[in-house]
């Protein structure tokens, strides 16, 4: 895998078109955008470049199938979602080396994503059949109580780039699940993955319009029409959380449902106590993932002052390591960050905790010659001023900071306005206990660097987003609830 005849071959494969009612269409301007290798900054592929009126006739598919496809029996819904799981198993290969090129992250890396997202189609595959309500006698046993759920209706969905398979899963297994169609609208940079994963969930017997795909470079342009038009009930986006505030403002007007996983600020806690080389192996998986390019990414270390020298040392050991180059070539764990934007944020971060009195222990340049490289960087002494403990980093720099009371910790971890997830780090039962329900995020990883989990509840408090994707919470954020009081 990875020479340049597979490359070639996987991205001829790739739909270019727009997927609109079932069939795949040029973009109605005619108009195409590129797709950039980030390890080269060299072009991929074009793709079609959708215009608002695109966007208008996507919606009107959806919701021309959306009535016989809430209908539709839930065993057909739960067979599809199982085939697809099974396809995406199949063709992980394939679809593993597509993400890596358009995005960027090393070919190991895009499989277990691949794993990720098969995953959410076969826990919706369940949830397609266990869709219930109640009936039960009114207090004062005249009538009776009929709760019914519905699917919600015709949905949007705006994906990113970071994530681009699993991060549509989370958001299509459920509305296939529950009986809503929608339209997809992938990241510019990384279009390809979508269109291969509409393909193949045509080819496991999706109806024409249940799911349809717009391209676009322009998320805001074809976004404002399908977020005004009355007949979407549902809006869903993963992003930043200053995207998130403007789609929320947007669907206020027509009082959409919303689901919203936005930014992250993780904190990392390591305490005393804590066993430094599962902290330091939890600290290099929660890091590290993605190039550092995720919203569960640690993005600040917190470390009790009688361990930070050693969890420090042996951090920058293990980071400083890590093979860097083209995530199709062997044994590379760290690629590319998605575009030169983006690196040069990280160095611009990098370069102001310096400037403050942090050192750099390992790593702190972007890497050398073409592609869109950042070295993974370890610093020390990190002031609390330092932008880096306050913004999404999105790259591979892990600031340390240290506290030395178990308050101090908990106080420096809740000092932000988000609330994604926590690390902890401790070996003392009750510590965890207390600390966990102190911290102010909807997900903790304690004494481990994963949280992501298709059949756990994934989301966050403040200004880290609105519901919950994946586990038992995932389906009803897809379906409404019916009341019906019968008179007996």
């Amino acid at each position: 895998m990875g020479n340049a005849t597979d490359e070639q071959a996987v991205i001829e494969a790739a739909p270019k078109q727009l997927l609109i009612g079932g069939e795949w269409r040029d973009a109605g301007g005619g108009d195409t955008m590129s797709v950039a290798d980030p390890a080269t900054g060299e072009s991929l592929c074009d793709v079609a470049d959708a215009t608002p009126d695109d966007a208008q006739a996507a919606l009107d598919a959806a919701c021309a199938a959306q009535a016989d496809w809430a209908s539709s029996a839930p065993n057909e819904r739960s067979e599809i979602l199982y085939r697809a799981f099974e396809a995406l198993d199949e063709r992980a290969d394939d679809l593993a080396l597509l993400m890596t090129l358009e995005m960027g992250k090393a070919v190991a890396e895009s499989k277990g994503e691949i794993a990720y997202a098969a995953e959410f189609f076969r826990w919706f595959s369940g949830e397609a059949l266990r869709i219930d309500g109640y009936f039960k006698t009114a207090g004062n046993a005249q009538s009776r109580v009929l709760v019914m759920r519905q699917p919600v209706g015709p949905c949007y969905f705006i994906t990113p780039w970071n994530f681009p398979n699993a991060m549509g899963t989370r958001k299509i297994g459920p509305a296939i699940a529950a009986g809503c169609t929608m339209v997809v609208k992938p990241a510019q940079q990384t279009p390809l993955s979508m269109l291969a994963l509409a393909k193949l969930l045509s080819d496991c017997g999706l109806p024409p319009g249940v799911l349809n795909v717009i391209t676009s470079r322009s998320s805001a342009a074809v976004s404002e029409p399908i977020i005004g038009d009355q007949r979407l009930r549902k809006l869903s986006f993963t992003g930043s959380t200053e995207v998130g505030r403007k789609l929320i403002a947007q669907a206020a007007e027509t009082v959409l449902k919303t689901s919203m996983e936005l930014g992250g600020n993780a904190p990392f806690l390591v305490f005393g106590d804590a066993d430094l080389e599962a902290a330091v192996e939890g600290a290099t998986v929660a890091k590290m993932r993605n190039v550092g390019e995720a919203c569960t990414s640690a993005n600040r270390f917190h470390v009790h002052e009688s361990v930070a020298e050693e969890f420090a040392e042996r951090l920058a050991q293990r980071m400083g390591a890590m093979k860097i180059g083209r995530g199709t070539d062997e044994g590379v764990e760290v690629g590319p960050l998605i575009d030169a934007d983006q690196q040069e944020k990280v160095a611009e971060l990098v370069e102001d905790a310096v400037s403050k009195g942090a050192t750099c222990v390992t790593g702190g340049a972007k890497g050398d010659g073409a592609g869109y490289f950042f070295q993974p960087t370890v610093i020390t002494g990190v002031t609390d001023d330092a932008r880096v403990l306050s913004e999404e980093i999105f790259g591979p720099v892990a600031p340390i900071a240290t506290f030395g009371s178990d308050d101090e910790a908990i106080a420096a971890a809740n000092r932000t306005e988000f609330g994604l997830v926590a690390y902890v780090f401790t070996r003392d039962l009750k510590r965890a206990f207390r600390v966990c329900e102190a911290l102010e995020t909807g997900m903790i990883g304690l004494n481990q660097g994963l949280v992501s989990n298709a059949g756990a509840p994934f989301g966050g408090v403040k200004q880290s987003g609105i519901g919950r994707e994946g586990g038992n919470e995932g389906i009803a954020e897809y379906l409404e609830t019916k009341y019906v009081a019968v008179n007996v």
